[in-house]
């Protein structure tokens, strides 16, 4: 049986910023469906393959290829439609905190809207069941109309989560989604963003520091160091030693 060709696929990618090396030769491939942890030590470059990969970040060297597409060689344009099929998700959540929940969950529509539509439903919310379904997957449909700033933190990593499902991506990157959260709604967002992917065999690249999670979570673990691989391992095939060699400590 054949594999399928790569929904994510960086070959070669060299990433500096000014005298700064953030990635080194980097070649990784993710296959549709895969649930795929990024894991390492602040400043290892998860933060920056993350970029890469959803095209806010092009590579100083080598090639970023998503969804079939090239991304060094598409217009602006050609990249947002690209970009219209990779969600992404932060730890700081991206939301803006004045609005109501329901304005911050239509802004996955941002790439399928006009600007005159997407305005018009500043005034008045539009496609409001598509919101209250977005909504009801993560648990808090109650709080459609309720002030973003005035939820929990957890209630507005789940906002942005809703924000994506609109969205309806093929793919969600997370980058360090609970960070900011306690072990209690860290688990919770987890086990969400895990059933949503999987009821829908979408692909997740997920940034992690809690490597219980990354077990737990993930089918595969990728361990980043200072810019470079590692190991990309099966999770069950992730040994003690090789998280110990990961983060241990430059003399």
């Amino acid at each position: 049986m054949n594999q399928p060709a790569p929904i994510l696929e960086l070959k070669h990618v060299t990433q500096r910023f000014r005298q700064f090396q953030a990635l080194t030769d980097i070649n990784l491939k993710i296959f549709p469906g895969e649930r795929v942890a990024l894991v390492g030590s602040s400043g290892a470059g998860k933060s920056t393959l993350i970029r890469l990969l959803n095209g806010t970040l092009l590579p100083t060297e080598g090639e970023v290829w998503a969804l079939g597409q090239h991304l060094n060689q598409l217009t602006s344009r050609q990249l947002r439609q690209v970009q219209r099929g990779i969600g992404t998700v932060y730890q700081q959540f991206h939301l803006v905190d004045n609005l109501r929940v329901i304005h911050n969950v239509n802004a996955g529509h941002l790439g399928r809207w006009s600007f005159l539509k997407a305005l018009l439903s500043l005034i008045k919310p539009l496609e409001i069941q598509t919101a209250v379904r977005a909504l009801t997957q993560v648990g808090i449909p109650e709080k459609i109309y309720d002030r973003t700033d005035q939820l929990s933190g957890g209630q507005q990593q789940r906002v942005a989560l809703a924000r994506v499902m609109v969205q309806d991506p093929m793919v969600i990157l997370a980058d360090e989604p609970i960070a900011s959260l306690d072990p209690e709604r860290s688990r919770e967002i987890m086990d969400l963003l895990r059933s949503l992917v999987v009821e829908s065999n979408r692909t997740l690249v997920i940034s992690l520091h809690a490597l219980e999670f990354a077990r737990s979570h993930c089918q595969r673990i990728v361990g980043l160091r200072q810019g470079q691989i590692v190991f990309d391992a099966p999770t069950d095939l992730v040994t003690r030693e090789m998280l110990e060699e990961l983060y241990r400590l430059e003399p």
